[in-house]
């Protein structure tokens, strides 16, 4: 089949009859014909001499069915894409704008059908499937919010004879598992099967991208399992070959798992040693029936690839050749000679090293013809040869080869390296590449026709008026006149398999001003009128080095039968392609084996050795007794298919160890491994998580000391190395790509590393500035992982000691460093505000606080641009601070009177709404708030009512979905004098949340102390309540912990008071568990008298683990729990395997430490956990490792269909004050957790989430009060009084709305999926929106029955209704009283299309990490405290993944608007 890869062929327009130029043996017949008008494609239909051509712009197509010598329109067809099914020469589908075709007999006559709506231009719009013409899936145009674009997929069993059936409406792409040569074709399994790459369960990010299965159009459908797990992330899918693969990418990685098949039931991951596949990085190339041939990108500024080759199956990938030649676009230089097995063209950039973006890239043309085991280079003598390849195209089709047997062309030149198409000539080899000969001077287009007996070519750099052909292999070769004059050849073609004695040729010829179009088919079927016999023909193979035999490739020799070069005949076989005769070979060693199943390649200075990958299941009888050693596989397998003959070593059993195959941990407790430092603190320690999907078994943590080095460990604390040797003051990871991290030292020059530090792969780079001496933030990122290299530096210039002209500069890099561009100067920030979901804004769009005037000190504006600056527009001036949350942008200026705060909200960058504080909220400037939350469509905001010091506390306030107008959701909350809030989200978990707030309130406006209680919401805010304690017999309290309500609950010292702000009370994985740190009581004490306590039910209920202060931390997704005397001296921990409800010690140091922190991966899915401390000889820090432990023997089996059959069982949270305890946001949830005993470990971050049991009917607890309704005691809203309500038309203006309700006083939680029941914002009348009149009467019309009804149902039950008033109601008219009941939906809720939010905090500026030069450096880190000043994104997870949350610099107080008094 030929492919039409990057040609757009300008075509042609049918005109009258054509006219001729043929003389009979002089030269082949040449038939024209003129067109007026461009068309866009030429297609051959396989095996056939019948052309389809169809016309640029209006879509008409015409057929010819004599290999383009007559044509005929086809009727009533306008297309613009033609698509052949691949497994029929006879079918074909014609796509166009609304309407379609398909054609059963090769465009004779076509069948109509329609879609709902335009087909995908995104991706493959058809997939055909292999046995069966009939069955076609279609797929249509996607809706794209952000990266991730979903569209609907249609499926016809009978061609489209009737209607095609919706197949899915959530999925990213759509395909039959039977949808390539050689996959399934064979078996007589999964006729039906299809595969879809669809969206999460409960989320849209791409990171959530699930791979379905169905055999019944998903009437019923599976995920299939891949190491026992179902894998989410999925990005792509190709078949190729007999292969199926999908790649999966991780959430906060570039980087990209492959996933092969070649069975649709079992999956293997592909591994590819120390090469690494990114997104939009790799290139699946043709392969072959027994291994994938993948490119995969080294270098993206040079363009630059990898080339791999992988085992039968596609689980192993070896390295064939570095520094393959790619483009942007992905295409590789690399061509399989056609129908030849074992022979590979390619071309290698010699100058690989120069990523320079002038730089010209040195190309050198190299062949292997032992199946990319060994490469050469093309010779003409003793010359070396170079030619264009597919980056570079310049016809439709293959580049070199054809099914013609040995025979190749190509455009190129002799010398060291390839220049430019122009300069080049054609290049012949009858040998398969082996040896090359000048065939014609200057650049041709080139064809094979009558299996390669016949060669035709035509002048590529200019018009001509001839053609040029070669009857024997190019040796010699022959021109022919082309009627009418010069043309400008466009396009040469013929049948895909070259076996043809006819071509087309395509060709535009300039006159008067005016293009025309010429097609012209050329043929030699009059030149030769005898048909090659027997004697004309000869055995034909590869001849390598002087062999007389050919090479052996699969265990066998491969050889044809072609036409003598000088035979005066054709073969005039036409399509039927050349058969090769295979003859068995000896097996060889080294080239007929792969590693066995259950080993994996390891290369070693002897050569490729086999090692097992896992444990390995003994023969029976095996290993009993006193036996060290039993017989066993040698590692190694002949390749499958393979066809040698006889027998070598690899064959024979070999004697294996005993204890090789003895993986099952064997402890009854965890290890312990010390590693001191020099210094006297840790400055900041961080994880560089690796992802989902990420390649190899690394848990990387960096740590930068007082001494000012920095340190990495791979293996999460047990050995440690000096990451750069060189002084470094901050480390800054890359805030949404775990695998990159910078190390900055106190001049220009920054160390960094994008592959978390493994390989040697850190390296270095110089900024244009020296760091800026503000404290402001230094390095900012862009969010989308395809642009981990887009790098905003923010320098100082001009900045000596004390000199005044210093100033800040913002500059942008788009290559990791490797070059920089100025963005704007004197600004305090600039940042990228492109996010994944939640907002349509340019990739570009970057916002800047710049000073006004560009006079540091001055007033700031808020400036954007989508053009790197080169053009901007000033969105605000006087601005205080601007904040990107999840889909929020949030600014706040000082109002006109120079006093007020002013807000505004956006959800693109473009348009900005003022944001309506709650009633008798006027904000002064001077008054810091705290952007808290907005992972549920709703920004939390904290407002400072009192910013004394020592007192501050104030009102969190919650905004509606567009993040505009805001209402009170709980009074006197603490806030500290740097900023932080005590306010923190339960992650994982629907709308839970904790807030300490300040109970004597009048008392410290007077200048009391502060006190404080604890306070847990269930429904996001819309109501609050005390926490609940356990009873034991063996503890006692000083109260009645029964009445909560009455000053007996459990009080948490929160966020405001922790040492180190990334701590958290609960997990993102370890749903509905979480631990703190307080007491039992009236208020919260002292810390020095607090205990340590843990709730297991999100909340509802805690109980007491241990009297006394500890730190904590989660492992394996909750399996283990960790916790550690904090600020005291210790040499034991406590850690329990049951969630709680034992707890075991362990000794982890022969000597007593002082704890810092205990910490472990951020997703806290791993079984090793780092103690950080001090000892009397300095800084160390403790690896506790628990893997090895019995309790983890084995990975545990998950089962989302029946969990009576596997580890998990399912737990669902319950609201304490709901009347349905499970409802929570308007539905029951159902999460994974893991049955008590079972001794086995989670391993990879799976999907908690385990499903929705039911959706629930509305209740109060879906609702909070409305703008201008404050809630009163018991749950009512109740007008303020002396404001107007807002006009309930103006949801008229929203798209699609058609009608309005009268405002109630309530709205709905935006995240409840509650239907029916209380709809408390619907209790009122409803309206028509203007213009919408006739529907909504035919919506709301009332029929006679319905008006009968209407008045005997409330009659019916009006004497229910008024026995629950007597029983309920508080004898107060004028407000509703309703019974309490659900809902609300949290942070870190797989249900929310945005990342957790769990904790809370300032998000103003990101702390800037001071980076002063030389000795100013010491004076100044001081007033950054324990980490350095390092601002982070989360807490306890190290900058990695749990919150997207900002805080600032204390000292700075740069809180949004806590600013100094300014004149505006």
């Amino acid at each position: 089949m030929k492919l039409l890869k990057g040609i757009l062929l300008p075509a042609l327009l049918l005109a009258s009859s054509p006219f001729a130029a043929a003389e009979k043996d002089d030269g082949p017949a040449i038939e024209a014909n003129p067109f007026t008008t461009q068309i866009e494609s030429i297609l051959y239909f396989d095996d056939s001499a019948v052309v389809l051509a169809t016309e640029y712009g209006t879509g008409k197509v015409y057929r010819s069915e004599n290999a383009g010598k007559d044509w005929e329109p086809a009727k009533d067809i306008a297309t613009f894409l033609i698509v052949k099914n691949p497994f029929d020469n006879k079918v074909a589908v014609a796509l166009g704008e609304e309407k379609h075709w398909i054609t059963y007999n090769q465009g004779e006559s076509w069948r109509t059908f329609t879609l709902e709506g335009p087909v995908t231009i995104f991706g493959a719009p058809i997939s055909f499937h292999a046995s069966d013409n009939k069955k076609i899936i279609i797929n249509t145009l996607e809706t794209c919010r952000g990266p991730a674009c979903i569209g609907k997929s249609y499926y016809t069993e009978d061609g489209f004879k009737t209607d095609p059936m919706r197949l899915r409406d959530d999925r990213k792409m759509c395909q039959w598992a039977r949808g390539s040569v050689g996959f399934l074709t064979e078996s007589d399994k999964h006729k039906n099967r299809i595969l879809c790459i669809v969206r999460g369960k409960f989320s849209e990010d791409s990171d959530k991208f699930r791979l379905l299965m169905s055999d019944d159009y998903f009437k019923n459908e599976e995920e299939p399992l891949i190491a026992g797990r179902a894998v989410s992330g999925m990005a792509n899918m190709a078949s190729v070959k007999g292969y199926l693969v999908v790649a999966a990418k991780s959430e906060r990685s570039s980087e990209l798992a492959l996933y092969v098949t070649k069975d649709t039931d079992v999956w293997h991951r592909a591994e590819f040693g120390e090469g690494r596949i990114e997104e939009d990085a790799y290139t699946i190339l043709e392969s072959t029936n027994y291994s994938i041939q993948v490119d995969v990108m080294t270098s993206e500024y040079a363009e630059v690839g990898s080339l791999y080759t992988s085992n039968s199956n596609g689980t192993y990938f070896t390295k064939n050749i570095d520094h393959t030649n790619r483009n942007k676009r992905g295409y590789v230089d690399f061509e399989k000679i056609a129908n030849i097995q074992g022979i590979v063209l390619v071309n290698v950039v010699d100058n690989w090293k120069d990523t320079s973006v002038l730089a010209r890239k040195k190309l050198k043309s190299k062949i292997s013809f032992d199946d990319g085991r060994t490469f050469e280079s093309l010779k003409v003598g003793d010359k070396n040869l170079h030619l264009h390849s597919v980056t570079n195209l310049h016809n439709s089709g293959r580049v070199f080869s054809s099914p013609a047997p040995g025979i190749v062309m190509g455009v190129g030149n002799t010398g060291e390296y390839l220049g430019d198409y122009t300069d080049g000539d054609l290049y012949v080899s009858d040998d398969a590449g082996l040896t090359w000969k000048l065939a014609l001077q200057e650049a041709h287009k080139y064809e094979f026709g009558d299996q390669g007996s016949i060669l035709v070519a035509i002048y590529d750099e200019g018009e001509t008026d001839k053609i040029m052909y070669s009857l024997n292999h190019g040796k010699d070769w022959a021109k022919k006149e082309l009627p009418g004059g010069k043309i400008r050849a466009r396009e040469l073609t013929t049948v895909p398999d070259s076996t043809s004695l006819n071509f087309i040729l395509y060709g535009t010829r300039r006159k008067d001003g005016e293009v025309g179009h010429v097609l012209f088919r050329i043929g030699f079927d009059n030149m030769h009128e005898r048909t090659c016999t027997k004697d004309d023909f000869e055995t034909w193979f590869v001849k390598k080095d002087g062999d007389e035999e050919p090479s052996c490739i699969m265990g066998h020799k491969q050889k044809f039968q072609r036409r003598k070069a000088d035979a005066n005949c054709f073969i005039k076989k036409e399509f039927k392609d050349p058969e090769p005769e295979f003859q068995p070979c000896d097996c060889d060693e080294i080239r007929d084996y792969e590693c066995d199943f259950n080993f994996k390649p390891e290369w070693t200075e002897e050569g490729k050795k086999c090692i097992p990958s896992r444990a390995l299941e003994l023969p029976e009888g095996a290993c009993k007794g006193s036996a060290k050693t039993y017989k066993g596989s040698s590692g190694w397998r002949k390749i499958p298919g393979n066809q040698c003959k006889g027998s070598t070593k690899k064959d024979q059993e070999v004697e294996r160890d005993c204890d090789e195959e003895d993986k099952t941990p064997k402890d009854d407790k965890p290890n312990s491994t010390p590693q001191p430092f020099k210094g006297s603190r840790f400055l900041g320690y961080y994880y560089l998580e690796r992802g989902v999907h990420s390649e190899g078994d690394d848990e990387t943590v960096v740590v930068l000391t007082s001494e000012r080095e920095a340190w990495i460990t791979h293996d999460h604390g047990k050995t440690w190395k000096v990451a750069v040797d060189q002084e470094i003051v901050a480390i800054y990871p890359h805030q949404y790509n775990n695998d990159v991290v910078y190390f900055l030292t106190a001049t220009d020059k920054v160390w960094y590393s994008l592959d978390r530090g493994r390989k040697d792969s850190i390296h270095s780079f110089k900024t244009p500035q020296m760091p800026n001496t503000q404290l402001l933030q230094i390095m900012q990122f862009h969010p989308n992982t395809k642009h981990k290299d887009w790098i905003i530096w923010l320098g100082g210039q001009n900045c000596g000691v004390n000199d005044p002209q210093c100033h800040t500069v913002a500059s942008v890099s788009r290559n990791n460093g490797g070059s920089w561009d100025t963005l704007l100067p004197y600004v305090k920030k600039c940042a990228f505000v492109w996010r994944e979901v939640g907002r349509d804004v340019d990739e570009k769009l970057i916002f800047c606080e710049q000073h006004a005037k560009e006079e540091m000190g001055a007033p700031l504006e808020l400036i954007a641009s989508q053009d790197w600056f080169e053009t901007k527009d000033v969105k605000f001036k006087s601005v205080v601070e601007f904040a990107t949350m999840s889909e929020f942008i949030i600014v706040a200026t000082k109002g006109e009177d120079g006093t007020s705060l002013k807000l505004d909200a956006s959800l693109d960058g473009k348009i900005f709404a003022d944001a309506r504080f709650p009633p008798k909220f006027q904000v002064d400037h001077q008054t810091a708030y705290t952007v808290l939350d907005s992972s549920t469509h709703s920004v939390f905001l904290h407002v400072t009512v009192n910013p004394r010091k020592g007192q501050e506390y104030g009102s969190i306030i919650k905004s509606n979905s567009n993040g505009t107008s805001y209402v009170l959701s709980l009074s006197g909350v603490n806030r500290n004098t740097a900023g932080y809030v005590d306010f923190e989200k339960m992650q994982g978990i629907e709308g839970v949340a904790l807030a300490n707030v300040v109970s004597n309130i009048k008392d410290v406006d007077e200048g009391e102390k502060k006190i404080k209680k604890t306070m847990i919401t269930h429904n996001d805010g819309a109501d609050w309540e005390y926490l609940e304690v356990q009873g034991s017999p063996d503890v006692k309290y000083p109260c009645d912990i029964r009445d909560k309500d009455n000053g007996c609950s459990l009080h948490l010292h929160g966020y405001t008071e922790r040492q180190d702000p990334r701590e958290t009370y609960s997990s993102p994985t370890a749903v509905g568990v979480a631990l703190g740190v307080g007491n039992v009581g009236a208020s919260l004490g002292p810390i020095g008298e607090a205990s340590t306590f843990i709730t297991t039910d999100a909340g509802v209920h805690w109980k007491l683990v241990k009297e006394g202060n500890y730190a904590w931390e989660f492992g394996d997704q909750g399996s283990v729990i960790v916790i550690v005397k904090r600020n005291a001296d210790t040499k034991e921990l406590l850690y329990s395997l049951d969630l709680g409800d034992t707890w075991m010690t362990y000794k982890f140091n022969p000597h007593a430490i002082r704890v810092e922190a205990i910490t472990t991966v951020p997703s806290d899915t791993s079984l090793n956990f780092l103690i950080w401390g001090k000892d009397e000889t300095g800084l160390v820090a403790i690896n506790v490792d628990f893997s090895n432990m019995k309790s983890f023997e084995r990975q545990c089996d998950l089962n989302e269909n029946d969990h009576n059959s596997d580890d998990y069982t399912t737990w669902i949270p319950e609201h304490p004050l709901s009347g349905d305890l499970q409802c929570l946001f308007g539905h029951v949830a159902e999460y994974h957790r893991k049955k008590p005993g079972k001794n086995c470990y989670n391993g990879n971050r799976f999907e908690q989430l385990h499903g929705v049991a039911r959706n629930c009917t509305c209740t109060r607890r879906d609702y909070e009060c409305d703008y201008n309704f404050e809630r009163l005691t018991g749950g009512t809203c109740k007008k303020i009084e002396g404001l107007e309500l807002p006009d309930p038309k103006d949801v008229c203006k929203q798209k699609g709305v058609t009608e309005y309700w009268d405002i109630t006083g309530y709205r709905k939680i935006p995240i409840s999926t509650c239907t029916g029941g209380a709809e408390m914002d619907r209790t009122s009348s409803v309206h028509p929106c203007p213009g919408h009149e006739p529907e909504f009467k035919n919506k709301h019309g009332v029929s006679g029955f319905g008006l009968l009804m209407a008045i005997v149902i409330p009659f019916t039950v009006a004497g229910g209704i008024g026995y629950y008033v007597w029983r309920n109601w508080d004898g107060k008219f004028g407000r509703i009283r309703l019974g309490d009941s659900s809902s609300r939906f949290d942070s870190g809720s797989p249900w929310i299309s945005w990342p957790v939010a769990a904790i809370s905090g300032l998000v103003a500026v990101v702390a800037a990490v001071p980076l002063l030069i030389g000795s100013l450096w010491r004076a100044v880190s001081s007033r950054f405290g324990g980490y350095g000043g390092r601002t982070y994104t989360s807490r306890s997870s190290f900058a990695r993944g749990r919150g997207d949350y900002a805080v600032v610099d204390p000292d700075e107080g740069e809180l949004l608007g806590d600013e100094s008094d300014e004149e505006v």
